[in-house]
């Protein structure tokens, strides 16, 4: 299998706080690096082991053959954004056993504080060259 040209966010399509990441980060990868699939698409299916796939409360990372979550996965998203937001990047200090309960708590949570969707997100057309699915 032909490996992608760019870094892959996988994200769940029907979660408001994950679409209102997506949007944040199309908004400010200025590169236009960055591509975005739902966890419950295609490409997901195609790309990640089931282990991955079973991680529905994760956003998940495909970056040069390697693939990150949790609190890992956003950490390295921090990388496609530029200044103030590189700032964050001092979340690595934070051990990952610690990081990781506190992206848990809100990504458990994510639907009861956040809302959630009927259907998966529709990318305007603008967006569209962004998303694989």
């Amino acid at each position: 299998m032909k490996k992608p040209e760019h870094p892959i966010v996988f994200f769940d399509g029907v979660c408001n706080l994950c679409n209102a990441s997506v949007d944040f980060l199309i908004r400010h990868d200025k590169s236009g690096l960055l591509r975005y699939a739902p966890l419950q698409g295609n490409t997901a299916r195609r790309l990640l082991s089931k282990q991955f796939l079973e991680l529905p409360d994760s956003v998940i990372l495909y970056d040069t053959g390697k693939i990150y979550s949790r609190s890992t996965a956003a950490l390295r998203l921090v990388n496609y954004l530029p200044w103030p937001y590189k700032i964050l990047k001092i979340g690595y200090v934070i051990p990952r056993f610690l990081r990781d309960p506190l992206y848990d708590l809100i990504a458990h949570n994510r639907y009861r504080w956040f809302g959630k969707k009927e259907t998966c997100r529709l990318p305007t057309s603008e967006e569209k060259k962004f998303f694989l699915d």
